[in-house]
């Protein structure tokens, strides 16, 4: 480590010291670099300083590569929310058509009461015999 240090400050000076830049290899640099070490054969410690990257990350890119592991950016966070489709806007409606559309809202609301007036009902019911007093909620 201390020999790697040592490289890097003959080449890169005291900006060499303060770590690798943070620049995202393509897939095809990635790959590039990769076959310099295992096809040329050049040693790690000369690419690391070649291209001013940290020994573990091209041994992780080899591994990947001996894996058959893809070596393409990921992209990084959370995914974009899809954009919730805004209503269509209805073309103007006959009289009848708004008729069976006011009938329609009107039968839902009233199945609902009816469901809310049953489980009403059944808790009072429920609580009837345990000699509770229902609640008025």
């Amino acid at each position: 480590m201390v020999r790697q240090w040592y490289l890097r400050y003959q080449k890169y000076g005291e900006e060499g010291l303060r770590g690798t830049r943070s620049y995202h290899y393509s897939k095809k640099e990635k790959i590039k670099i990769v076959e310099e070490c295992m096809v040329k054969g050049l040693p790690l410690q000369e690419i690391c300083l070649r291209y001013d990257l940290n020994r573990s990350t091209i041994q992780t890119w080899m591994r990947k590569i001996r894996q058959g592991i893809s070596l393409a950016n990921k992209q990084r966070g959370r995914p974009p929310k899809a954009p919730m489709p805004r209503p269509k806007k209805k073309e103007p409606q006959t009289e009848l058509e708004k008729l069976q559309a006011e009938s329609l809202r009107l039968r839902a609301e009233n199945a609902l009461l009816k469901k809310v007036k049953a489980l009403v009902e059944e808790q009072e019911a429920i609580a009837r015999p345990n000699g509770q007093k229902p609640s008025t909620n």
